[in-house]
């Protein structure tokens, strides 16, 4: 892992505002010449630090309305259901991050869905489908204070 120093930090913290920001402007908001500022970039980038460019998506544009934070308990924690259960997650859109933490629950989701009956769907077809699923309990996201 490499020092990170100042610059470095507001570097990361003007890509995690907006990772579209040119280099120029970049170098100017911290403070640097436009090379040496694209050399952090690079070696932000080739260190791991920065993995990925992102953009961030207005969910009730796209008309999805409901969101919830999805508590899921498991029956079973051998290595095949668990491979199971985490590849089935990977690969639904509705899913939008995945958790496993300590605590009463084994993972956390955040789902995003039409409205309730689409959500409903989604637990019915898909989630309690899952072998190694012995229950789910939901919290519906009522409003964002931070992202």
């Amino acid at each position: 892992m490499p020092d990170l120093d100042a610059f470095d930090r507001r570097i990361l913290d003007a890509l995690g505002t907006d990772s579209r920001i040119s280099n120029a402007d970049l170098a100017d908001r911290v403070g640097l010449s436009a090379s040496s500022c694209w050399r952090r970039v690079k070696a932000l980038e080739d260190s791991g630090v920065i993995r990925h460019y992102t953009v961030a998506l207005d969910d009730a544009k796209q008309g999805l309305g409901f969101g919830a934070i999805v508590h899921v308990h498991l029956t079973r924690h051998d290595p095949d259901q668990l491979d199971a259960f985490i590849h089935a997650v990977q690969n639904r859109p509705e899913i939008r991050a995945c958790y496993a933490t300590t605590g009463q629950a084994d993972y956390h989701l955040h789902v995003v869905c039409a409205d309730i009956e689409d959500y409903n769907q989604f637990l019915e077809r898909f989630l309690f489908r899952i072998p190694a699923v012995a229950s789910a309990q939901t919290n519906v996201i009522l409003r964002s204070i931070k992202r």
